[in-house]
């Protein structure tokens, strides 16, 4: 066993979690959940990893279609990130998704494995037709804190730092994270655990990006909503998921392939 004491570690959750943004369906996505999993490694090659989260999912899918086969797998370090999915959609409520994870929450930590989650940077400041949610960020944020407090869930404090709003770190679909971003959130979350060889460089900031004229950032708005935000709205028009049909990428504890950065 490494220094960090786990033996078995599953991830649950939506795209993120999957690993969107950081590879791709050819090449295979890595994400912030497969980068942790290798910082595991690192001191305790004998780790194994399942990670069950599908794009697309709503916090009470990965309640009812995840849970289950989490707590069969009986790990000793779990992670829950899910909820953006929920904030999306037009009926959203704070109390509805939060206690889809609490109850997740609940079920892990009851089962004695150490749970981790994190809070969600505010996608007004990612992008100005995003402002409308910017409440229900908070909102969500604050009873995720809440729901973790009652359960001894540790929580990586993404919000609160200017970085984790930096472009760079953010796919053109400004949803889901880059490769870079998804290594920030590993190291957030391994900061978290307090992990060896984790620290809080993960909440530096990036070199200056120069400062977009008016007419540039207008047309990015722009080329965003077109590309973007359109075929999103489409989908959900049609009741349509991008994870329809998909399941979990390593759905059993696997040993883990350990990578550079």
């Amino acid at each position: 066993m490494g220094a960090h004491g786990y033996l078995r570690y599953v991830a649950l959750g939506d795209s993120q979690t999957e690993g969107v943004g950081d590879g791709d369906d050819l090449t295979g996505l890595r994400g912030w959940a497969d980068r942790l999993a290798e910082h595991l490694a690192r001191t305790g090659p004998e780790v194994r990893y399942a990670n069950l989260a599908v794009r697309g999912r709503l916090a009470g899918e990965v309640r009812t279609g995840q849970l289950p086969a989490a707590l069969a797998l009986r790990p000793d370090l779990a992670t829950v990130v899910a909820g953006v999915n929920d904030l999306l959609r037009p009926g959203f409520d704070a109390d509805e998704t939060a206690g889809h994870l609490e109850a997740v929450f609940a079920a892990l930590t009851a089962q004695g494995a150490r749970v981790a989650t994190l809070t969600f940077p505010d996608v007004g400041r990612l992008t100005p037709l995003a402002r409308p949610l910017s409440p229900r960020v908070h909102a969500l944020n604050d009873r995720i804190r809440q729901a973790a407090r009652r359960h001894g869930v540790t929580v990586a404090e993404t919000a609160h730092h200017e970085v984790v709003t930096d472009p760079r770190l953010w796919s053109a679909d400004r949803l889901h994270a880059s490769p870079l971003g998804h290594a920030r959130i590993a190291a957030a979350v391994a900061d978290a655990l307090a992990l060896p060889s984790s620290d809080d460089t993960w909440t530096r900031p990036l070199p200056p990006l120069p400062v977009p004229t008016r007419l540039t950032a207008a047309a990015g708005e722009l080329a965003w909503a077109g590309s973007f935000l359109g075929p999103w709205i489409a989908r959900r028009v049609r009741g349509r998921s991008s994870g329809d049909g998909r399941i979990a990428k390593r759905p059993g504890l696997l040993p883990v392939e350990r990578r550079g950065e």
